[in-house]
């Protein structure tokens, strides 16, 4: 089959590698779209993955082609998404309910083989049925609208909150999307991006602006969602959280991004500064609410190229050309 794999840091080629076997506990699903995220910048670069080469993709769905010999959940034919996370279901994380933060934490696509390919492999207990009006190819969007439903689950917001979201990439629309509909009072957007402040505004977002400044909120937000990773933004969002406010650092940053805090300022106006880690009994839910048409696959959607263009739209995507980009295989 064919497949992307990031053979070291910086080197990404299509080739073709041997089709995968599925174990008794697992089905072969035949990939029928798979997104790239920020994460698959970060194992380009030598982070994240602990090992290369790799074959990335933790954004996908597709139709199952095969079987492994104890699955009886699942049948030949059936349309899934595939939820990437891998825990030990062992350590001390686990045990507590807190699997996104497992101590052998693995992730189809970053750990082991993903869905860059024609094929890929997951576990059964994995895989999402899709309703049948549910275009698989736009279902490589429930796994980051999951990654934003635990966002929100970290942030446990009030009602009538007054949210400022930096970044209006995928996850930051994203992260709007759910905004809107869990009782914000207005919800802002920051980014530097005329394009994707253009979406912002066209999915409702109440101001977008290039900086918080032109924004007219001196007492701040009660909720500032960081969706960039970028220090200068991080910075800024720190400054901007209103007494008793949320800081949420929801964007995937450089192992070297560091931010500077002013402890008696958190202290002083009770500040919460808190961190989303990727998935965390979200996955369902996020299946569920896309289902529903929480999301526009014609707007979050903006390239679909083929699977040999994968370095190709990788480069692109690393020029923050798009909002989010899949691959065809």
């Amino acid at each position: 089959m064919k497949a992307a794999v990031i053979e070291a840091p910086g080197q990404v080629t299509v080739i073709t590698v041997p089709d995968p076997t599925p174990g008794p506990r697992e089905v072969v699903v035949d990939v029928a779209a798979c997104g790239l995220c920020g994460t698959d910048l970060h194992i380009l670069q030598g982070e994240f993955a602990p090992t290369l080469p790799v074959i990335p993709g933790h954004e996908f769905a597709g139709e199952i082609v095969g079987l492994g010999s104890e699955v009886t959940e699942l049948a030949l034919g059936d349309r899934v998404a595939v939820d990437p996370s891998l825990y030990c279901n062992e350590c001390r994380f686990c045990r507590a309910g807190r699997n996104n933060l497992c101590d052998r934490w693995q992730a189809i696509g970053v750990t082991v083989a993903g869905g860059a390919a024609e094929y890929a492999v997951a576990p059964v207990a994995n895989c999402v049925r899709l309703p049948d009006h549910v275009d698989v190819q736009d279902a490589a969007l429930i796994e980051p609208l999951s990654c934003a439903v635990r966002g929100y689950d970290v942030l446990n917001s009030r009602l009538g909150a007054h949210v400022l979201i930096y970044g209006s990439g995928t996850m930051g629309l994203m992260m709007l999307e759910l905004a809107k509909r869990t009782g914000a009072a207005s919800v802002d957007v920051v980014d530097l991006n005329p394009e994707r402040l253009a979406t912002a505004e066209k999915l409702g977002c109440s101001q977008a602006a290039r900086s918080a400044d032109e924004l007219g909120r001196p007492v701040g937000w009660d909720v500032v969602v960081d969706a960039t990773g970028n220090a200068a933004a991080i910075q800024d969002g720190l400054e901007r959280v209103a007494k008793a406010g949320t800081f949420l650092q929801f964007g995937v940053s450089d192992y070297a991004t560091t931010a500077t805090i002013s402890p008696y300022r958190i202290y002083n106006q009770e500040i919460t500064i808190t961190g989303s880690m990727a998935v965390l009994h979200s996955y369902e839910r996020a299946a569920e609410l896309f289902a529903t048409g929480v999301l526009d696959p014609q707007i979050f959607i903006s390239h679909r190229l083929p699977l040999t263009q994968y370095p190709q739209a990788l480069d692109q995507f690393a020029a923050g050309q798009g909002r989010k980009i899949v691959v065809l295989p």
